[in-house]
């Protein structure tokens, strides 16, 4: 007799036993008795709240909470926040629908049906013990019963794993299985496990077995598509999205599936629910999902017409006349445009430099509201500005005074750009000194409009005492310091242009670039200073940036190398400076990766940032500047921070073999054995600034992955550096709090290598205003772990 697993009708209740527990699911009457009763699936309104999760992490909680950073050199100027915005759904947007899926079932024979005794004992005894171990462990079981273990026995133990609710244990049956040389692909099995393990968020190891299925070539379930793609949304990291929408994609080309209303709805919503600068990206998928929604015949909910409209809007090149095309279907669908979509209309009509539609717009949203939003104004002024009116965008701001009674940072902003731009010097001069009074914050970009509209009309005074004032009242910052050094070189002060630029240098919050080094390199050739020439040039080369200056300073150049040729055109060899070492070595403790080749000779640096993290967004640009010679050429090509990525990779070079065998044998995490040695403040610092967190109470808190003697050898460092602390592991990691006055005392230590641009966030002490909020970690409970009190086990870790 054989039990066949259905979906029934009964709602799956979650497992929260621990591991000790496990024992007690077997029924205690036999050892050898287990009974199997049919294998329920969840309810599927599960499936519909994927943005809720029982349990947050620090990443998460900083998506909730964080303001996107804003780029100065790439930064979209029309949004009147001053940061990148998100479209708001309405509440009746979501959609729950509880019909199931058909899925195939999976047949396994009942214990009592097997016909040797020997084998109904170990079979029960396999379930009872399986499920208790980890991945070594179990491994080492599995293989222990190579000579009698059969398919029918495999599944047998996987099917109960997933009935009992243990689905990593189920799936590390699974995988195991694969390995055998009987083994036979089970395409029941495969989507059972790959539905599970995607209803409890595992969308890598779902997606494991979802690639499994294709490999085999065979189409999954709708139910796997459905769920994997739910799972992914579910889930933090910088391509989720990318893989949900390439998994729905497959969904409808490969499957021919029709996805359910839910499923095209959350998909759209989490196409739009990330930051403009990055949803604008997705335009064609969230076109594709409305076509999907038109050929299937689905409810259209008003709120996707507004989301295209939102999304064209944000478009470099906006399409009026597909805009006009989805308020016209709007219109016939009896749909009323809501006061965020004719402010999308009236963003698009700015970008297009469309006055009259412009102006129909703002009649037409005044009718709505009396008193519109303050992006609207900023809309209104940019239109105008695209035609040359600048007196009028002046009028719009007046207006928008009047008829607010405040200013927004991004009036500010875009008055302050229209009027340099337009050569309106005292208007100009004078508003951005109303700007400084008001006491608001991101004045770098119109500090930066200013001295670019100095520098066109020639006035240096203007443009020096600018820089002073900025110095003044804002923090370091790459751009303005390249206009000013530009100004220092083309009027000969190479002196004072010299040190401005070794200030640069010096500073890690500023930093050097291509254009800064040609300045300079510009400013030596031309003045006779040849040897010091030659010097940056080799930086240049050193770092792989062009050499950008007049044809013939560079012939000039090339004669002085020329004479030079012995020692200046030897091949430059990487090697690390002491700084970029002791940087690794705390951006390694913080989480950084090392990949390596097959035979270990060779490792690159993998470097990963959150997307969505202010910290992260400043942080990426000044290591991509700091490790820009080990970059690769693809990488290494960048113009502004929103070119660079959110990960990038190191060339692959033995140099980073000490390092590979430090903090990544075997392709794991490690704390190594001598890094006592190596805590200096800098590793401290880059540590804190890459994998740290202060909490809405001013406490620190260090993240890092290892074993607890590692942990307990950084503790003992600490400790000899008068920096006392306590320590938490959570899962595979380990949590280092410096709470009250030793946050304090920890933030002195580090604070001279912090950035400027990060240090308000990440002072010790006084109100993180939920910028920095993670999760709350209780010292005082738990399995903590100290120098002589450790519960930590190194099989944890990884």
């Amino acid at each position: 007799m054989s039990t066949v697993l259905r979906p029934p009708s009964s709602p799956l209740r979650h497992h929260h036993g621990g591991r000790r527990h496990h024992r007690h699911h077997l029924l205690p009457s036999s050892p050898f008795f287990l009974s199997l009763k049919p294998l329920s699936l969840s309810p599927l309104i599960s499936l519909y709240t994927p943005y809720s999760s029982s349990s947050t992490s620090p990443q998460q909680l900083l998506l909730d909470s964080q303001e996107t950073q804003v780029d100065f050199d790439n930064w979209d100027r029309i949004s009147a926040s001053g940061v990148a915005e998100s479209f708001n759904f309405d509440d009746s947007f979501d959609s729950v629908e509880l019909k199931k899926f058909e899925t195939p079932a999976v047949e396994v024979r009942e214990l009592e049906d097997i016909p040797d005794q020997w084998r109904r004992a170990r079979l029960a005894w396999l379930c009872k013990e399986l499920p208790a171990h980890k991945t070594p462990t179990m491994v080492r079981i599995l293989n222990a019963q190579r000579k009698w273990i059969r398919q029918e026995d495999g599944t047998f133990v996987a099917v109960h794993c997933m009935r009992i609710r243990e689905n990593e244990a189920a799936f590390r049956v699974y995988k195991w299985m694969m390995q055998q040389h009987w083994f036979q692909f089970d395409f029941a099995l495969a989507t059972k496990l790959a539905d599970y393990l995607g209803k409890e968020r595992k969308h890598l190891k779902c997606r494991e077995i979802f690639d499994d299925i294709i490999n085999q070539g065979r189409v999954p379930c709708e139910s796997t598509f459905h769920i994997l793609i739910i799972a992914y949304l579910s889930s933090s990291g910088p391509s989720v999205l990318d893989e949900a929408c390439n998994i729905y994609n497959r969904m409808v080309h490969l499957g021919g599936y029709k996805p359910r209303l839910n499923l095209h709805n959350s998909l759209f919503k989490a196409l739009l629910g990330k930051a403009s600068s990055e949803s604008k990206h997705f335009l064609k998928q969230a076109e594709f999902i409305y076509q999907n929604l038109t050929s299937s015949g689905l409810e259209i909910h008003k709120d996707i017409f507004g989301g295209l409209i939102w999304l064209q809007s944000y478009q470099d090149v906006v399409d009026m006349e597909r805009i006009a095309a989805l308020r016209a279907e709007m219109r016939s669908r009896g749909i009323k445009e809501s006061k965020e979509v004719i402010v999308s209309v009236l963003r698009a009509c700015s970008k297009d430099g469309n006055v009259e539609e412009a102006e129909r717009t703002w009649s037409k949203l005044l009718s709505i509201d009396g008193s519109p939003p303050s992006q609207a104004f900023v809309y209104r002024m940019e239109v105008y500005a695209k035609i040359g009116e600048p007196t009028k965008s002046l009028k719009v701001y007046r207006r928008m005074q009047e008829q607010l009674g405040s200013t927004s940072v991004a009036a500010y902003h875009k008055i302050i750009k229209v009027l340099s731009k337009y050569q309106k010097l005292d208007l100009a001069d004078s508003i951005m000194s109303e700007f400084i009074n008001s006491g608001m914050k991101q004045l770098v970009p119109s500090f930066i409009d200013l001295m670019r509209m100095y520098s066109v009309a020639g006035l240096h005074e203007k443009l020096e005492s600018t820089f002073l004032r900025y110095r003044e009242v804002c923090h370091p910052n790459l751009t303005v310091f390249n206009i000013y050094l530009d100004l220092l070189v083309n009027t000969g002060n190479l002196s004072l242009a010299e040190e401005i630029f070794h200030e640069m240098r010096g500073n890690v919050a500023i930093g050097v670039d291509s254009r800064a080094c040609n300045s300079i390199l510009r400013g030596y050739m031309t003045s006779g200073e040849y040897v010091k020439a030659v010097k940056i040039y080799n930086l240049m080369r050193q770092k792989k940036y062009d050499v950008e200056i007049e044809s013939s300073l560079m012939e000039r150049l090339d004669y002085v190398l020329s004479l030079r040729e012995k020692v200046v055109e030897e091949p430059i060899r990487l090697k690390l400076t002491p700084e970029q070492r002791e940087v690794l070595t705390g951006l390694l403790l913080g989480g950084v990766q090392i990949r390596s080749d097959g035979k270990r000779r060779l490792h690159a640096i993998h470097y990963e940032f959150n997307e969505e993290s202010r910290i992260h967004s400043n942080f990426k640009r000044h290591i991509h500047d700091e490790f820009h010679e080990w970059l690769g050429s693809h990488d290494t090509m960048v113009d502004s921070t929103a070119d660079i990525p959110n990960s990038f990779t190191t060339i692959s070079h033995s140099y980073f073999t000490f390092y590979a065998d430090q903090f990544w044998p075997n392709g794991r995490p490690c704390i190594p054995k001598l890094i006592h040695r190596w805590l200096s403040p800098r590793v401290l610092a880059y540590w804190y600034m890459y994998g740290g967190y202060r909490t809405s109470s001013g406490d620190i808190l260090l993240r890092v992955k290892g074993s607890s003697e590692g942990v307990v050898s950084i503790l003992k460092a600490l400790k000899a550096k008068s920096l006392d602390c306590r320590v938490k592991k959570r899962g595979r990691v380990f949590w280092i709090g410096f709470l009250g006055d030793n946050a304090t005392f920890f933030w002195k230590v580090v604070e001279p290598f912090i950035l400027d641009e990060l240090k308000e966030l990440l002072k010790a002490g006084g109100d993180s205003n939920g910028s920095l909020e993670t999760q709350c970690i209780n010292f005082d409970s738990g399995s903590e772990t100290d120098e002589k009190n450790s519960e930590c086990s190194d099989a944890d870790t990884s």
